[in-house]
């Protein structure tokens, strides 16, 4: 699975609670990930909403984090 694919889910999960992108490097990436978390969590959230079929399901919330639309978009 991708790490779009994990993001999305991750973000269903959640859905309608604002998620940090710490939160999304802690969950869709393994405990070895080395790269850079602030720019890694902002690309997988990105890839996501742009792979959406809904082009407003995936929010950003400035300084907070990202968040799936409570109803989808």
């Amino acid at each position: 699975m991708t790490a779009r694919v994990r993001t999305v889910e991750f973000l269903m999960r959640h859905r309608g609670d604002v998620v940090s992108k710490r939160q999304i490097i802690d969950n869709v990436w393994d405990a070895h990930f080395d790269g850079a978390p602030a720019s890694s969590g902002r690309m997988s959230a990105t890839c996501a909403a742009r792979s959406t079929s809904r082009s407003r399901a995936i929010q950003t919330e400035r300084g907070m984090g990202y968040r799936l639309a409570a109803d989808g978009g």
